[in-house]
């Protein structure tokens, strides 16, 4: 769709449409520029509050994969008239709000609309110093691939919606959705990260393929190292599966190499879509390790799951 879209010249623009990233960036001068993003979505857990907490973590997500601060935040939602409680409206911003204090945003304002289903996210704007900024596109050959959280949440909520997602199951979805990436973008950008992305809507493997495009190199998932969310691939097995799943694996057709036998459900879970998911991260092998350390600590899960090399005919490997 966009293949029509008016190009854009401005020099200020640092990333813009043309590099399919996590969010825009803006100079503003030499040691500031802005960092601008959106995203909103219908709910993937019953409880408003939690809805709203998930959907702002999310959206705050794309300013920390970049390696900027977000400062300030607009509400964006989308409410059926007359068939709920406005209490449950409530509910969503004062969650999206939870979040947004913890994150040291300040909500500003926003803009609401009628419709027939409930969807509600944020607009967000941060700051970043241009020398340090986090790309996708600067991921290099030697760099090891880390992950911060694990994967599973489009299975699980999909089981959660079949009724069949237990209370603590839930619970600690919602835990891993809500935990901000804020110490995983520091750690980062502290140590000098290659590339970053977070993983979001096209899943694991679709995250690592624009990120392997941006950078002009392949890179290398060793499968069993690929942290998973607790019972997220027996729920795959059960059938839980999403499809928004089965959309990532066709656009990544004739991209990716697979080993023959490959497990159909654990490779189900490389292509479910993730909300709120962790930030994948290619950084220098000896820089990573002391990342690795830094983080464990402060990201429940963080793990080293492959690696970045030269660019071959398939842009992701799997093993």
């Amino acid at each position: 769709m966009l293949e029509t879209f008016p190009r854009q010249s401005d020099p200020n623009v640092l990333v813009g449409l043309n590099m399919a990233d996590d969010a825009g960036v803006y100079l503003l001068d030499r040691d500031r520029a802005l960092v601008q993003t959106l995203d909103f979505f219908p709910p993937v857990v019953d409880d408003p509050f939690d809805f709203g907490r998930v959907a702002a973590a999310n959206a705050l997500s794309d300013v920390y994969a970049m390696g900027g601060k977000p400062l300030t935040a607009m509400n964006i939602a989308a409410f059926p008239e007359g068939e709920l409680d406005h209490a449950v409206f409530a509910d969503i911003l004062r969650g999206g709000a939870h979040v947004a204090n913890q994150a040291g945003v300040a909500i500003v304002g926003g803009h609401t609309v009628r419709d027939k289903e409930i969807k509600y996210g944020l607009s967000v704007t941060g700051i970043v110093d241009p020398s340090r900024m986090v790309t996708n596109a600067g991921a290099r050959p030697g760099d090891v691939l880390m992950l911060t959280k694990p994967i599973g949440s489009g299975v699980l909520t999909t089981a959660l919606r079949a009724g069949v997602l237990g209370e603590a199951a839930t619970g600690k979805l919602v835990d891993i959705m809500t935990r901000l990436n804020d110490a995983a973008s520091e750690g980062m950008v502290s140590h000098g990260a290659s590339a970053c992305t977070d993983i979001t809507g096209f899943g694991l493997l679709g995250h690592a393929l624009e990120l392997a495009e941006a950078s002009g190199v392949s890179v290398r998932i060793e499968s069993a190292l690929v942290p998973l969310m607790e019972g997220s691939l027996e729920l795959a097995r059960a059938g839980h599966l999403t499809g928004g799943g089965r959309t990532n694996r066709l656009f990544l057709n004739g991209k990716a190499d697979m080993p023959a036998g490959f497990d159909e459900h654990l490779l189900a879970l490389l292509f479910d879509p993730q909300t709120s998911g962790g930030l994948l991260i290619a950084v220098d092998e000896t820089r990573g390790r002391r990342l690795l350390e830094w983080l464990e600590p402060r990201c429940p899960g963080v793990s080293i799951i492959g690696s970045v090399v030269p660019e071959q005919s398939a842009r992701i490997i799997v093993s």
